[in-house]
């Protein structure tokens, strides 16, 4: 199988501005994703997608395939899915049909390779269309969470037929994350979102599913990197 990852990196960041080529622990976040990818031995091409020039100088600079996203695919409320189709096109375009679509955001720079490769073959093993990456939630909802009610008042977000008194209790749950998202062309082209197809996941811990959004995550990011020195 040819698979190929993508790398999907805006210019702008009003969460952490400038966040995707900030230095972390002595290189640019975009660098981890890009030399993860470059080192999973089941990828054939690395690419990363922006609007962004000076994103695109460092991507360049590790050894990625650049792909210049239009500005109407880099707005804050562009969907990503669209560059998603946008990438695998000129991909098709440029290196010809790939089996593989797999997506590693530069906002996961603790991802290791074993998640990729998890990822890739957990899609395959069950037959789903898609393979998702998450990690165990450190909230549930069906303990211990109210919504307001409008009124004054708040109420279980979940109200369960058997009352959940204890945490350990409650249903496991997972946060999705940003570690991996492992998928076809086909499913990029011919769908619209994560869940319009059948869709898996894998399990990471939470010290490689840090996903960096604003000043709080970097610095957690920053502090694993320091502590694993």
């Amino acid at each position: 199988m040819k698979n190929f990852a993508f790398i999907f990196a805006r210019g702008g960041s009003k969460g952490l501005p400038g966040k995707n080529i900030k230095p972390l622990a002595g290189k640019p976040l975009l660098q981890y994703s890009i030399e993860t990818a470059q080192n999973s031995p089941s990828l054939d091409k690395v690419f990363v997608s922006t609007d962004d020039d000076d994103i695109a100088k460092v991507a360049i600079e590790s050894g990625a395939i650049l792909i210049k996203r239009p500005e109407d695919l880099a707005t804050d409320t562009s969907p990503e899915w669209l560059s998603w189709r946008h990438a695998v096109k000129w991909a098709e375009d440029h290196y010809g049909q790939f089996d593989g679509f797999v997506s590693l955001p530069a906002t996961s720079p603790l991802r290791g390779v074993e998640d990729v490769e998890a990822a890739i073959k957990k899609r395959i093993d069950v037959s789903a269309d898609i393979c998702i990456s998450v990690t165990s939630s450190s909230r549930s909802p069906y303990f211990n969470m109210v919504q307001e009610m409008g009124d004054g008042f708040v109420s279980l977000v979940n109200k369960p037929e058997s009352a959940v008194t204890r945490r350990q209790d409650a249903p496991e749950v997972f946060d999705i994350t940003t570690v991996v998202y492992a998928t076809t062309p086909d499913f990029v082209l011919n769908h619209y979102g994560l869940f319009s197809g059948k869709v898996t996941s894998i399990i990471v811990p939470k010290l490689r599913a840090v996903d960096i959004d604003d000043i709080y995550d970097f610095r957690m990011a920053e502090a694993i990197l320091e502590d694993s020195k």
